[in-house]
């Protein structure tokens, strides 16, 4: 699949509660942020509360294939080998957070993180006139959302990563904010800020078919002005894509920018998404259906993982392994200083926080 396919939907169900899916279409309107929301068109799907219809069969960019997702994996090995001298995450992990072991044994509980990475985020706000147009407060709430999300508080582990809003714009142009996908081009071209340690979020109409979409980490080095990552202002904290409106669409698509695949990689079929403690799925979640178990290898479907497809209310974090990749990924990818056998994470003095990348 090719990195022009775009995010699969998230499939929502008709009102009367989370986990209740029936068949059914519709159109959608609503604020968010203070700002009427566009107008929507009845799609393939299963309506949802607010209105909103998702198609099952939207193309997603981040849904790699067995073989793409495998090579992914393999250039991850590769770059890590090359830079750090070893292929293995958990002692990798062990240097980049600073841990402090007795002798030689590694044990969980004997780990002291030193600090988290602190993302700095350009956001770029792109409307039509008083459509899409956020307030600061609505932008806001993205970021403390993303930091809820990603430091655990919400139910998962803690990835250590942070994120900083460091500069907030607004480009009114009605062509960009309605067709964001077939103008990717020219929007990240023309508002794109900072290096390869800098996230470049953006919001415009995605659609109510596509949620949003996202580069992966092994993009960076094919365009690096093409990285980043682009969500529909409705699916912010508030906003009227109900039950994909708790700010959740950013943090899974930031998910991909960091270098996670989704829970349902693969099916069932090794390597999946790469990461040990994600059980295997079948395929994406749909709702909240709880107990699901579609693989035969241990464990329970991730419907709870935020790189999964339930809905926001049944969201609730990422798990260990996640975060251990994450960590991976942006020292491989993302990290400053390159050279051979290096690590530079960004991390800080014991209980310190430092950001990642150079000042913009």
């Amino acid at each position: 699949m090719s990195e022009g396919e775009w995010e699969r939907t998230k499939v929502a169900p008709a009102a009367g509660g989370d986990d209740c899916v029936r068949p059914g279409t519709t159109g959608t309107t609503g604020t968010t942020g203070g700002t009427a929301a566009v107008g929507g068109t009845a799609l393939r799907g299963r309506g949802a509360s607010g209105g909103v219809a998702r198609s099952a069969q939207a193309r997603d960019r981040a849904d790699l294939g067995h073989e793409q997702a495998t090579a992914m994996l393999a250039d991850l090995r590769r770059t890590l080998l090359d830079r750090f001298g070893t292929t293995d995450e958990a002692l990798l992990d062990s240097r980049l957070l600073g841990e402090t072991l007795p002798g030689s044994a590694r044990r969980g509980s004997e780990r002291r993180a030193t600090g988290s990475l602190v993302v700095p985020v350009r956001f770029h706000v792109v409307h039509s006139g008083g459509s899409g147009r956020l307030s600061t407060a609505a932008v806001r709430r993205q970021i403390a959302t993303l930091n809820a999300a990603y430091g655990g508080r919400l139910g998962g582990s803690d990835t250590h990563v942070r994120f900083r809003l460091d500069s907030l714009d607004r480009t009114d142009n009605s062509a960009w904010f309605h067709n964001p996908q077939r103008n990717e081009g020219p929007i990240k071209r023309r508002l794109r800020k900072g290096g390869r340690g800098t996230l470049n979020l953006y919001t415009a109409a995605v659609g109510s078919d596509v949620l949003g979409f996202s580069t992966f980490p092994q993009w960076y080095r094919r365009d690096p002005r093409l990285d980043g990552v682009i969500v529909d202002f409705r699916s912010l904290p508030y906003g009227s894509y109900a039950p994909f409106n708790h700010g959740f669409t950013a943090v899974h698509e930031i998910g991909h920018w960091l270098g996670l695949m989704h829970t349902f990689e693969g099916g069932c079929v090794s390597p999946g998404d790469g990461v040990a403690d994600t059980p295997y799925e079948q395929e994406p979640a749909q709702g909240c259906p709880q107990g699901r178990d579609t693989c035969p290898q241990r464990g329970r479907d991730p419907i709870h993982n935020f790189m999964d497809y339930a809905h926001d209310a049944c969201m609730r974090g990422f798990t260990t392994g996640q975060g251990r990749r994450i960590r991976a990924v942006w020292a491989a990818y993302r990290s400053r200083k390159p050279g051979r056998h290096r690590v530079d994470l960004g991390t800080g003095a014991p209980g310190a926080a430092r950001s990642v990348g150079a000042a913009r």
